[in-house]
């Protein structure tokens, strides 16, 4: 399964052209507070496509990846507006959409709900309709957010250790979680283990947090 994901991600980064990293463009946020590795951030709205899968939190992104890499790369319904002519005529055609990151991953009752966020570009009325009834696009108000950044490999094992440093740290900043943890990935598969940017961001109330 890794394997065919780490095929899946260079074919990904082949179709889309050069990037850094993974993606050129990531979510835009503002440091509110620093503490070595950990952050409050308040993040921008955006959108994302998602799609939820079963499996394991090792499994999940892999099952998850194709089907939204299949979005970003044309799988949707985008109508072509043709000048008027004789005969008037109208066609589908997929658009392609930049990769942006992180690749998110968040736990959604037994399954697992993987996201792709997109370019600031695009509003929900100008994103193109999947074509994939499993995807959908969801908007994400402003919110702010506790954040861990760490390299490694993406293990249950390293997720379940830097979370626990995250809610340890936030409970003596007295930050109050308000929401689900988003595991959140930024390098391509074949990124050597200690190059890899991944990072656990936990959604907290409001307030308080800037230094």
């Amino acid at each position: 399964m890794k394997i065919a994901l780490c095929v899946m991600f260079s074919a990904a980064l082949v179709a889309l052209g050069p990037v850094d990293a993974m993606a050129a463009e990531e979510a835009s946020y503002e440091v509110l507070k620093q503490d070595g590795k950990f952050e409050v951030r308040q993040y921008a709205g955006h959108i994302l496509a998602e799609t939820v899968v079963e499996g394991n939190l090792e499994d999940a992104g892999s099952k998850a990846f194709n089907r939204l890499f299949g979005y970003i790369s044309g799988e949707n319904k985008m109508q072509d507006k043709v000048a008027m002519t004789a005969p008037v005529s109208q066609q589908p055609v997929g658009e392609k959409i930049a990769m942006t990151s992180p690749v998110g991953q968040q736990r959604d009752g037994e399954n697992w709900a993987v996201s792709f966020m997109m370019p600031e570009a695009y509003s929900m009325e100008t994103l193109p309709e999947p074509n994939d009834p499993l995807i959908v696009l969801r908007q994400v108000p402003p919110r702010t957010m506790a954040a861990v950044r760490y390299s490694g490999f993406w293990s249950e094992k390293n997720y379940q250790k830097h979370k626990a440093e995250l809610e340890e740290w936030m409970a003596g900043e007295g930050l109050i979680i308000a929401g689900d943890p988003v595991w959140a990935r930024y390098n391509a598969p074949f990124t050597p283990w200690f190059l890899r940017r991944n990072e656990i961001l936990v959604p907290v109330e409001a307030g308080g947090a800037r230094e």
